[in-house]
């Protein structure tokens, strides 16, 4: 048997999950470029588990190298994956080269969303919203005819496609800006696509509808594949996780490898860890410190965290509208996790913060 690098095994049974996640991520010194993006790391921390037990070591890259070297054939070639993974450069919703992280402004064309149902289910109130958001810099343009906050009822397709298709329509005339269509059912996907949307984002990951994946994998439009435990109706009331960041990323390969095996390639996915989305405070908690782990999978990271009730009572208290200041704190920490888009309702202030946070990392317009 091998001799193990300090603090790592010398052998991986064949069941056995496997983890790297990225420490001390900065923007200078020496190191590989996270996603190809502006951020630098040296480290990871190494993360194995196997029969319900967790174990991690926090060991350089060289470290990691020199003991994927000792492993078998198998092994050697997972831990080489998940680092070149790591470092793979993303691509963003036009095909260039994603330099810098991207805004999703939301437009929910519903009466019942957590924040701002009822405001813009008028067809040209929504279609004025999304012009407002474009100004004031979203680089993408996500529009829902279906809440998914918790508790909220399913809506059939048909009326989803009311709300929904007219606002694409009034917005497919917009420049520099990608229409996303946030759906779970096969029906609207198809519909929204033929109206001018070139991006999917499904809250169940392309398994709401079994005709979901076959539209995406022949549309050809970019899909956001999101981590939801259960259904909006009763997701929140009881969820349960082994390690909620593991789960979740296990959740997220897992759908990941169902959309290369359907055709559609990772340069055309993007993942949501889908913090709120059957989940509670302290699953939230462990999500967000663990975002850079999601960067193991290859793909652009995006999270929706905006106006939601994250730390307590206290903070889900507060009407939606009043947390502002914590939605950018977690916005500020997801770009310092190397996450690639951020979904929110407060474009301007969103994008006055990432200048700031570009101005600082030195990175590039």
């Amino acid at each position: 048997m091998p001799a193990a690098s300090p603090g790592l095994p010398a052998e991986l049974a064949e069941e056995t999950r496997f983890y790297l996640r990225p420490v001390g991520l900065g923007t200078g010194g020496q190191g590989r470029r996270l996603a190809g993006g502006p951020l630098v790391f040296a480290d990871c921390e190494v993360i194995w588990r196997r029969a319900g037990t967790v174990e991690r070591r926090i060991a350089s890259i060289e470290e990691i190298e020199t003991w994927a070297a000792d492993l078998d054939g198998v092994w050697h070639d997972v831990v080489a994956s998940r680092l070149a993974l790591l470092s793979a450069p993303r691509e963003r919703p036009d095909g260039s080269t994603l330099e810098r992280p991207l805004l999703m402004g939301v437009i929910n064309a519903t009466p019942d969303s957590f924040s701002d149902g009822g405001e813009h289910l008028d067809h040209e109130t929504a279609i004025s919203h999304g012009a407002r958001l474009a100004a004031e810099g979203a680089d993408i343009l996500d529009i829902g005819g279906e809440s998914a906050r918790p508790g909220a009822a399913p809506v059939d397709p048909a009326t989803e496609m009311r709300r929904v298709l007219p606002v694409l329509a009034g917005l497919a005339g917009l420049e520099a800006v990608t229409l996303s269509v946030d759906t779970r059912h096969s029906e609207v996907m198809a519909a929204a696509l033929a109206a001018g949307a070139t991006m999917i984002n499904d809250i169940t990951a392309l398994t709401g509808d079994p005709a979901s994946l076959p539209v995406a994998a022949q549309s050809g439009a970019r899909v956001v594949l999101m981590h939801m435990q259960g259904e909006p109706m009763t997701m929140n009331l009881a969820p349960r996780y082994g390690d909620a960041a593991l789960d979740v990323f296990d959740y997220l390969e897992a759908r990941v490898t169902a959309c290369l095996e359907a055709g559609i390639p990772r340069e055309r996915i993007v993942v949501d860890p889908g913090i709120g989305f059957g989940k509670k405070g302290a699953h939230n908690l462990a999500i967000l410190r663990s975002l850079s782990l999601y960067q193991g999978l290859g793909c652009p990271v995006l999270l929706g965290v905006s106006r939601k009730g994250l730390t307590g009572d206290q903070d889900r208290a507060r009407p939606p509208r009043h947390r502002l200041a914590g939605s950018l704190a977690t916005a500020l920490h997801a770009l310092n996790q190397g996450v690639q888009i951020l979904r929110v309702h407060d474009v301007a202030e969103t994008r006055q913060a990432l200048d700031v946070w570009r101005g600082i990392t030195g990175l590039k317009s």
